[in-house]
This record gives C-alpha cells, sequence and structure tokens, in this order.
C-alpha cells in the first residue's frame, strides 16, 4: 500500500515537472524563436506625410532700365514684395506659390546690354553679365520706344532665364511707383506661369496622390503623353528596312545622337541618367497594308491605322532584361518599293508635314520615302544616304514631348526664342524640374504611406533593418525636400526628391514583404495542432486528474471533521 501511494505521488510529481518545464521554458521558448521580427518604423512621420502642404517660392528680379521710372521713383527702389496664392487640392493636398519679387534699377552695363541691336543678343549680353541661380528669373523692364521687341510685342524670353517687358502706352513715365508696379505685376505674373510654373502643371505631376478633375483635360493629356519620372531612360534607335532587296540603307546614328540628341540628354543629366543604343532590323514590317491613293499618287496611313503599327514591331525590337528604367523606342521606317511613296494622315485626313507619329510613353515612328532613288537606269539594291538632320530634328521634338518638355500655351504679345542648339532652353529646364520635384514627392508619399498601411495591417509581416533603413531615409528625403522647396532651392529639393522616390519604391518592393511569405491564422493552427495536441493532451488529462483527486481529499477530510 506504501508502495503504490510512493509510486502515485512520483507520478503527480513528474506529470507537474513536465507541465512546469512546456509552460515555463517550452512555451516562451517557443514564442521567443517563432516572434515575428518588426524594426522600428518612424510611423507619426509617415502619418505627417500623409497631409502634404507643399510650398513652392520663386524668386523673381523685376530690373527697370532707364526710362521707365522717374528720379522721383528711383528713390523707392530697391523694393521687395511677396505674394501668396493658396490652393486646397483636396483634403489632404494643398498647394501655395509664393512669389518675392524685388525691384531695383538696371545697371551700366546691363543698359549697354540693352542696347544690342537685337532681343536675342541682347538676352546673351545679359547672360554674361550673370547667371541666375536655377528657379529664379530675371524681368528687365524696358521702355516703350525700345527697339529691342517688335511692335506687336510686349514681353520676350529668351533661352535662359530673362525676359524683357516692355512698358505699357498707358504708363508713361509720370506716374506713381505704385501705379506703375500695379500695371505691372498682372504681366509678370503671366510671365511666371510661362518661364517658371503654373497652377495647372502643378495640378498634373500630383496625379499618383490626388485625382484630376475634368476641367484639366490639356494637363492630363500632357500628363499622359510624357513618361512617368524614373531615375534613368533607355532610349533606343532602330531602323527598319523591310526590303534589302531593294535598298542598302545608311545612316551615321552616332554622328547624329552626338550632334543633335546629346547636348539636350546633358541638359537633362540633373533630371535622370540616359543610355542610348541603336540597330537596324531587316524585314521588319509595319503590319499594316496603306491603302493607295490616286490623288496623291502614293500610300496612305490613316489615324486610325497608326494604333495598329506598333504592336507588330514592337515584338521585334527586343528589351534590355537588365535594366527596369522605361524605354523610349525611336523608329525610322524606310517603305519598300512595292508600297513606296507613303505618307501619314492625321484625323482631319490632312497630310502630316513630318510624316512621323509619337505613341504615349512609349516613342515615336518616323517614315523615310526613299522612292526619289529609284531611277529608271537604277540598279537594285539602291545605296540610300538619309538625311540625319531631317530624321533628328523630328525626334528630337518627339523626346522632348515624351520627357515632359511641354510647349506652354504663349499668351498674346509673347514672343519666345528657339531653344538653340541644346534643344531645351534653361527656363524650360526650370519648368520640368518644378513638375518633376512635385511629382517625385508626390509619389515617394504615396508609396510610403501605404507601405506603412500594410505593415500596420499585416501584424506578422517581418520588417528587416534594411526595410525600415530604406524607410526612414525616405521620410528624411521627404522632409528635406519639401523643406527645399519652401525655401526656394530647386536644385536641392529635386535631389532629395530623387532620393526619397528611390528609397520609397526599394523599401516597397523589397522581396521580404511579399505576401506569399506569409501565412494567414488558420494555416498557423493547421500546422500547429499536429505538433502540439499530442504532447498536450497527456500533459492536460494530467493535471485535470490531480486536480480531481486534490478535490476529493479535501472533500473527504471535511467529511471527516464533520
Amino acid at each position: 500500500m506504501a508502495t503504490t501511494e510512493v509510486e502515485h505521488r512520483r507520478g503527480q510529481l513528474a506529470a507537474l515537472s513536465i507541465a512546469a518545464v512546456v509552460i515555463l521554458i517550452g512555451v516562451p521558448l517557443w514564442w521567443r524563436t517563432t516572434e515575428t521580427y518588426r524594426a522600428w518604423l518612424p510611423f507619426s512621420q509617415i502619418k505627417e506625410l500623409d497631409i502634404l502642404q507643399l510650398q513652392l517660392s520663386a524668386d523673381v528680379e523685376v530690373v527697370f532700365a532707364r526710362g521707365t521710372v522717374t528720379p522721383e521713383q528711383q528713390k523707392k527702389v530697391p523694393l521687395t514684395m511677396t505674394q501668396d496664392d493658396e490652393y486646397i487640392v483636396d483634403e489632404n493636398t494643398s498647394l501655395r506659390y509664393r512669389y518675392e519679387t524685388k525691384y531695383r534699377t538696371a545697371t551700366i552695363m546691363e543698359e549697354d546690354a540693352l542696347n544690342q541691336p537685337t532681343a536675342a543678343e541682347a538676352d546673351l549680353s545679359l547672360h554674361t553679365l550673370s547667371e541666375s541661380p536655377c528657379g529664379s528669373l530675371v524681368v528687365y523692364v524696358i521702355p516703350e520706344t525700345s527697339s529691342l521687341l517688335p511692335e506687336d510685342v510686349e514681353v520676350y524670353i529668351g533661352q535662359r532665364r530673362t525676359a524683357l517687358l516692355r512698358i505699357g502706352a498707358q504708363m508713361r513715365v509720370g506716374r506713381t511707383l505704385e501705379t506703375l508696379l500695379a500695371h505691372l505685376e498682372p504681366r509678370i505674373k503671366q510671365v511666371l506661369q510661362v518661364m517658371s510654373f503654373s497652377h495647372t502643371d502643378i495640378t498634373a505631376a500630383l496625379s499618383d496622390r490626388v485625382r484630376l478633375s475634368p476641367g484639366n483635360k490639356g494637363s492630363i493629356a500632357d500628363s499622359m503623353r510624357a513618361f512617368k519620372s524614373s531615375p534613368g531612360y533607355e532610349i533606343t534607335f532602330s531602323l527598319l528596312n523591310p526590303d534589302p532587296k531593294s535598298h542598302r540603307l545608311h545612316w551615321d546614328i552616332e554622328g547624329a545622337v552626338e550632334t543633335y540628341i546629346q547636348p539636350l540628354l546633358t541638359k537633362l543629366s540633373p533630371l535622370a541618367n540616359f543610355s542610348i543604343d541603336s540597330q537596324t532590323l531587316y524585314y521588319a514590317m509595319l503590319g499594316v497594308n496603306p491603302r493607295f491613293d490616286n490623288n496623291r499618287g502614293g500610300y496612305i496611313l490613316n489615324s486610325d491605322s497608326l494604333a495598329h503599327v506598333i504592336n507588330p514591331v514592337e515584338a521585334r525590337l527586343g528589351s534590355n532584361a537588365a535594366s527596369s528604367n522605361p524605354v523610349l523606342n525611336f523608329l525610322l521606317y524606310v517603305p519598300d518599293a512595292a508600297h513606296s511613296p507613303l505618307y501619314i494622315y492625321d484625323r482631319q485626313k490632312l497630310e502630316v508635314t513630318s510624316n512621323a507619329f509619337h505613341s504615349p510613353r512609349w516613342g515615336g515612328i518616323m517614315v523615310y520615302n526613299v522612292d526619289g532613288f529609284y531611277g529608271p537606269e537604277a540598279s537594285f539594291p539602291v545605296d540610300v544616304s538619309i538625311n540625319m538632320a531631317k530624321v533628328m530634328g523630328v525626334f528630337l521634338a518627339q523626346l522632348r514631348l515624351l520627357l515632359g518638355v511641354q510647349s506652354s500655351t504663349t499668351p498674346p504679345g509673347f514672343l519666345m526664342a528657339p531653344c538653340g542648339t541644346t534643344g531645351l532652353a534653361d527656363w524650360e529646364l526650370d519648368r520640368l524640374m518644378w513638375s518633376r520635384t512635385v511629382e517625385n514627392i508626390a509619389t515617394a508619399t504615396t508609396t510610403i504611406t501605404s507601405l506603412a498601411q500594410l505593415l500596420d495591417q499585416i501584424g506578422n509581416i517581418v520588417i528587416n533593418d534594411n526595410i525600415a533603413e530604406q524607410v526612414s531615409s525616405a521620410v528624411t528625403s521627404l522632409q528635406l525636400a519639401v523643406a527645399e522647396l519652401e525655401a526656394g532651392n530647386l536644385g536641392f529639393a529635386l535631389q532629395y526628391s530623387k532620393e526619397a522616390i528611390l528609397a520609397s519604391e526599394r523599401a516597397f518592393f523589397d522581396p521580404s514583404l511579399l505576401h506569399l511569405l506569409y501565412f494567414p491564422d488558420d494555416q498557423k493552427f493547421a500546422i500547429y495542432i499536429p505538433l502540439f495536441l499530442p504532447m498536450c493532451v497527456p500533459i492536460l488529462l494530467s493535471l485535470l486528474k490531480m486536480v480531481s483527486e486534490a478535490r476529493k481529499k479535501r472533500k473527504e477530510k471535511q467529511t471527516k471533521k464533520d
């Protein structure tokens, strides 16, 4: 009897020991080893970025030339005035435009520059005197009698960051300075909207964050035509020769790129990196049968057929699998002898002068006719040297559109200088930088807030130190970009916005955040129950038996006492 009691007591102690080890050591150890690692993230700062309040500050310097202000008015300058315009885009996004205008009189050297025979020469002379910083403008107010501008022109916009503004006939010398400034203010604001930024362009740049209103159809079309902001772009020039037996084509693509394209890309280097390649494709057809037109004496491609041209050709172009950057395709198509000459017609049934078209966010195609080389005594294949100046003029215009260099609507009385050999004026670069900076900030804030919501909703998703570092870097860069934009430092704001979008996308698309790596709770129970149930059932039954026996003994003791 005593032996049985000892064995029973030993079994109880063994059960208690096993239960204690499982509860005090096993469960904490299992919990710790299966715990999801989640590095710290700045959720409070990310939440602040969800409410975006952007301020764009532009510095404008208005310089009065001799004959535009009286000696009495000159005593009141230099003068600085600040104007703020606020817009509520939606409940989480607001915009403020701050224009800080400084008024002064022209120096002697600037007066000499304004005495040049033409406005273009004056613009160059003023540029050599002092170069305006990125994002700023200088407006020179010239007298009504100045011969720099034609009679019907009030504002001349040069290739740099300067503009010439002719004082109106109704504002002759003798009025007060306040009246003169009030008269100049609308024109200066128009110059700012053309050379710097406009509310329409900035709102279109926020398309990743806000829904554009139907009233901004022009901006929507322009933003959909251009490629989205990217740290790099791949540019591919392709020569399509569907009939090598009829013509042997020669194109100096390397020299043409160096002469016409590279100056533009060099100027756009603050925005992105560019790589260029070229190829020649033989027996590459457009995939559309053109229609012969007796009146034109050639074959015609209508605008309705252009949509079916790209897909068959795109299959032959190939792609760079080593790069994730967007690809801009520029195709030069030389029709075969059986379908030559070939002309492109627009929706109004009019011949397109450039004989080319472009597809939004894809590239452009130009048809180059060589039927003039097919003489009665020509021997096939005919050697054809392509006029690269003509071709690159078309591709350069298409490249500007696809990269977002929009030709803003010129107000009445404005005259714009040609963009020059670089293919891009300084103020056009600034205008693009304003839009790209705002676009980068909007995209990065949307990406980082979406990631924060995802990580907050899925509690068992792993947050590695690398992801936390990228998120913190993106948040810091975004804060710096917004601050530099508010201070008017456009170059720094663009650089920080690029760093923010790179860091946010690296964090968002990190492979460790794939949802397939994580299991729902019901699947976890299905895995753990076969493991823990066989072990836990004997322990629980032993504990229940011990509790039952303890209650029975207590009841017996109570009965004996009674």
